[in-house]
């Protein structure tokens, strides 16, 4: 009988080895969806922020505003202006 469950043993091993492999399987596979979704909505809100920026910057331009300061740049610093000399 020692040899009988050994095999059983051996077999149920096997078997929780191949379950186990397919669970991680599919969990890879959501999380890679889930990563793609994710990237895909990051890069229309991207594109979205982008649109709404030219927006604004053609109603400004519409409307003529002087004095207000231009948009940062890339970098997130202010744009230099040149010193008045006086």
């Amino acid at each position: 009988m020692d040899g009988h469950d050994s095999e059983d043993t051996k077999q149920s091993t096997a078997d929780m080895t191949v379950f186990v492999q397919n669970l991680l399987q599919q969990m890879q596979a959501r999380f890679q969806t889930m990563s793609d979704s994710i990237i895909t909505k990051i890069d229309d809100m991207g594109g979205r922020i982008n649109e709404l920026e030219q927006s604004i910057n053609d109603l400004r331009a519409e409307m003529g505003v002087e004095g207000t300061p231009p948009p940062a740049n890339k970098s997130g610093e202010e744009p230099k202006t040149p010193a008045s000399s006086t």
